[in-house]
């Protein structure tokens, strides 16, 4: 799971307005369908907010769509001690908290229903960096829908596994409601550094089938070389 820090989404999933619709040269379109921004009902300091809380995401590349989360079908009878140990990002939709290559998640048992996670990273500047946090699911009988915290003072964030072999792949999703949209972020996670393309392929036919927008996905570097300080 390459969740670094989601701590953007449980801040920003309170229920906003509808936003303001643009009119045909840009500008904000108000309810008396005026085009003139200082002509119509003035927007107030919530709706305005809003506005704000989007654009800021869509300026810091995360995904927003219209409409609520989808509700995908996750794994079956999931098994968290199968999915424990390494696991290599290969793709993912942009989001503004992963900011290296080489991305990689840890998991290890700390109890029976704690996960303990590692995420680690390799920066620009050649510096790994590294987070930790916990995973629990929430629902003991939809283990595949867990939820993720890294820091005490934050809600914790959705982390579903829609499909894995727990020897090859990983399909991870995650989704929080702003209003009458929604945030979106997705994981394709590999035991290896590399994937098949056929898997990647069916993969994505799967995140295709909730509305992801494959042309969004974004590779991981993942080569030997390059991630050589990973293993150091």
């Amino acid at each position: 799971m390459s969740i670094f820090n989601l701590f953007l989404v449980p801040v920003l999933s309170l229920s906003l307005p509808e936003p303001q619709t643009l009119g045909a040269r840009g500008f904000l379109r108000t309810r008396s369908g005026s085009n003139n921004p200082g002509v119509g009902e003035k927007m107030n300091p919530i709706q305005v907010i809003s506005l704000v809380l989007l654009s800021v995401l869509a300026a810091n590349s995360q995904v927003i769509q219209p409409g609520r989360c989808p509700v995908p079908a996750v794994q079956e009878k999931f098994d968290a001690s199968q999915y424990l140990g390494t696991w290599y990002e290969i793709q993912k939709l942009p989001n503004s908290f992963q900011l290296g290559e080489c991305s990689t998640a840890t998991y290890s048992l700390r109890s029976p229903e704690v996960v303990d996670v590692l995420n680690s990273e390799l920066l620009a500047n050649g510096k790994v960096s590294s987070i930790r946090g916990t995973a629990v699911a929430k629902d003991p009988a939809e283990p595949a829908k867990l939820l993720v915290s890294f820091f005490e003072t934050s809600p914790p964030s959705p982390y579903w596994v829609l499909s894995t072999d727990y020897t090859n792949y990983s399909l991870v999703y995650s989704c929080t409601n702003l209003g009458s949209r929604h945030m979106e972020f997705a994981w394709i996670l590999s035991r290896q550094p590399t994937l098949p393309e056929e898997t990647v392929e069916e993969l994505h036919s799967t995140l295709s089938s909730i509305g992801v927008q494959l042309d969004k996905l974004l590779s991981t570097n993942q080569d030997a070389d390059y991630c050589s300080a990973m293993h150091q």
